[in-house]
């Protein structure tokens, strides 16, 4: 016969959650920001940046002016 209690998810589960940190600690990982993010956001950008300008010189320059 099944139980009654609910399921539990992986991130309800007890063993999941990490030790907790001290406020020193949290204050001087947040002082440094996102970095990780800025970098990925910076080479999507440039990788988009380089594209455009591929597709700008290669193909709309070499059509001439319009008129």
């Amino acid at each position: 016969m099944p139980t009654a209690e609910p399921p539990q998810t992986a991130t309800q589960s007890p063993d999941r959650i990490g030790a907790p940190i001290s406020a020193e600690a949290a204050t001087q990982v947040l002082r440094r920001g996102p970095i990780g993010a800025y970098i990925v956001a910076g080479i999507a950008v440039g990788i988009l940046l380089i594209g455009w300008l591929v597709f700008y010189f290669l193909l709309f320059m070499r059509r001439g002016s319009i008129g």
